[in-house]
């Protein structure tokens, strides 16, 4: 069996995981999921200084303090960015890496490269007005809905989605990603797409056809854009099938 350690997306914390996990582990495996600094339950920790480093040094020291090995490295969505980070830094104790509705970082690279500069300028005025100076606000989920798609979140799960959203400390989006970026050649590298991302990787995006080809394997999952609330024991089913 496998031994999976979930990260978590922006404005999240471990507690996003928990019905994935107890479905993984109905299957048999470990499932560990964490909180990076400056949000959840550590949000008191964050501060100006918390950045794209701060949370990859989050994920390396809890695999390398649990002394965990054959890991199964699982990233959601801007967990894309330090987990590509650590898993360049792991070793021989990463077995396999897990983008959910996410891909992997190239050094130098940063959340903002993906947004339009209108979007980044917007981010940033948020977090001026609303987030003193150093985090970012949950966006409403008619702003969150353009980007990404909110299939199979009712209203119940937005709810509570909205109820334990945290600001995500912005120096995690600013921040470069630093070398190496890449794990081991003998790492094991799955792509698990949600119904936006399906389209993108069929529709020819160069900078995405990387994805669709050897060492790549891919899964898709017929929901949106969280899919640990909106398909749990699914996403757990996929990951449980990838690690098989």
């Amino acid at each position: 069996m496998t031994t999976f350690v979930l990260v978590p997306g922006a404005w999240l914390g471990a507690w996003a995981w928990e019905d994935t996990a107890d479905a993984l582990r109905r299957h048999g495996h470990t499932a560990l999921s964490l909180t990076l600094t400056g949000l959840a339950e550590r949000a008191e920790e964050g501060g100006p200084q918390t950045d794209l480093d701060t949370h990859i040094a989050d994920i390396t020291d809890f695999v390398e303090k649990n002394d965990l090995r054959e890991v199964t490295l699982v990233a959601h969505s801007y967990a894309a960015a330090p987990v590509t980070g650590a898993a360049g830094r792991l070793g021989d104790r990463l077995e396999r890496v897990v983008y959910v509705d996410g891909a992997p970082f190239a050094a130098g690279m940063r959340m903002l490269d993906l947004m339009p500069p209108e979007a980044v300028d917007e981010l940033g005025r948020q977090v001026a007005a609303h987030g003193d100076g150093w985090r970012l606000p949950m966006p409403p989920f008619e702003v969150l809905g353009l980007s990404s798609s909110l299939d199979g979140l009712d209203r119940g799960r937005r709810d509570a989605l909205r109820a334990r959203a945290t600001p995500q400390p912005f120096g995690s989006y600013t921040q470069r990603l630093a070398g190496p970026a890449e794990p081991g050649p003998g790492v094991d590298r799955v792509l698990v797409a949600c119904r936006d991302f399906q389209g993108l990787l069929d529709g020819g995006v160069p900078m995405l056809a990387f994805l669709n080809q050897p060492p790549w394997r891919r899964f898709d999952l017929a929901t949106g854009h969280w899919p640990m609330l909106s398909a749990s024991v699914e996403l757990a089913d996929v990951l449980h099938a990838a690690a098989s």
